[in-house]
């Protein structure tokens, strides 16, 4: 089923989807630097999701309407579990630009501003990165493997490792960036480049910037093979991975007030990462048991293992993979309602370090 190709005018219609939005989303509502209101956050939150769900049911009706209802819905599923997978990194993800905003102590302000670039950089940035993954992959399919193998590492890291991934303080990032890019100590506006003694140099706004792009950039490493386990078709990739990016900025708000409340959500991501790498391995483990058993064994086990690599089981293994992700994801968010994260005194006080600090 993942042979099925979308005709050139669904990528438009797509392009054009994302291209209005961004649009009203800035060149109306946001118009103006400004510290968004609750209830804006809200408001915008529902429309970023809708959206994304909208166009899950247009991928429906498309792909039925050429194919058959029963692709329609396979592909249908693909996108939404996708779009699960990419919008739950994504949104852990944002826990590690609270931090970065929190270190160079951005202006509220400023944050949509930085936000926004980043976006459309990682809209462009993910586009090459998805369809450079997509054509090794179709050209080295042994490279799913060394996907698989890499999320259930990844899986297991999240889960032993009790630190924040980005530490402005000994990050990398930043000295490669102030090595190489003549940066001033302070804001300036909302300007990212600024003309001083005849010369352009850039404020501290454009450093959050480029870090804020750069860790991106590590996220994806995590997140496309992550999707690249449920469907390798190009579009349900890119179309699922930018609708769950299109509304970061308003998630950051959403969630900037009670970041330390989904405090389980990092292990459940954790185990969808590892289940994910699991099921990129079973082909594998599949023709290595065939050629075990001996490929004329007659017994069920073996009448099993052909119909999965001859792709009989493939509605059943998309259900499956769809429920884990949604189950996990809403029980880690579920447990950590329940279990709320103590914080102790010396944590609670300790503040992010000055602008000024920033080499």
């Amino acid at each position: 089923m993942n042979g099925f190709e979308f005709p050139l005018w669904v990528w438009t219609v797509f392009f054009v989807t994302v291209l209005v939005a961004l649009f009203v989303d800035i060149g109306i509502v946001n118009r103006k630097a400004h510290v968004p209101s609750r209830r804006e956050t809200f408001t915008w939150a529902i429309v970023w999701v809708s959206l994304a769900l909208g166009f899950n049911v247009f991928v429906y009706y498309v792909v039925s309407d050429i194919a058959g209802a029963e692709v329609g819905a396979f592909k249908a599923k693909e996108f939404f579990t996708g779009y699960l997978i990419e919008l739950s990194l994504s949104i852990d993800n944002l826990f590690v630009f609270l931090l970065i905003f929190s270190y160079f102590a951005v202006p509220k302000e400023f944050q949509h501003r930085v936000l926004f670039w980043g976006i459309m950089g990682a809209l462009i940035m993910r586009m090459v990165m998805i369809f450079a993954g997509a054509e090794l992959v179709e050209r080295f399919h042994w490279i799913l493997y060394v996907f698989g193998a890499f999320l259930i590492y990844t899986g297991i890291k999240m889960f032993s490792d009790d630190e924040e991934g980005f530490n402005p303080e000994e990050s990398r990032l930043v000295a490669l960036v102030t090595r190489y890019i003549r940066i001033k100590k302070e804001y300036v506006g909302s300007k990212f480049v600024i003309i001083e003694d005849g010369k352009r140099v850039g404020t501290l706004l454009l450093l959050v910037l480029i870090v804020v792009e750069l860790s991106d950039v590590i996220f994806a490493v995590d997140s496309i093979p992550a999707i690249f386990g449920i469907t390798t078709d190009r579009f349900i990739v890119y179309t699922s991975n930018i609708f769950a990016i299109l509304g970061l900025r308003t998630f950051f708000f959403l969630l900037a007030d009670m970041a330390d409340r989904f405090h389980f959500l990092k292990y459940g991501l954790a185990f969808v990462l590892t289940f994910i790498g699991v099921k990129m391995l079973l082909p594998l483990a599949a023709e290595t048991s065939i050629q075990f058993i001996g490929d004329g064994s007659h017994s069920g086990f073996a009448a099993l293992v052909h119909n999965y690599l001859e792709g009989a089981y493939k509605q059943e293994i998309i259900n499956i993979s769809l429920s884990v992700v949604t189950g996990t994801i809403f029980l880690s968010i579920i447990l950590s309602l329940i279990f709320p994260v103590r914080h102790d005194k010396k944590g609670a006080d300790a503040g992010s370090r000055p602008a000024e600090e920033t080499e």
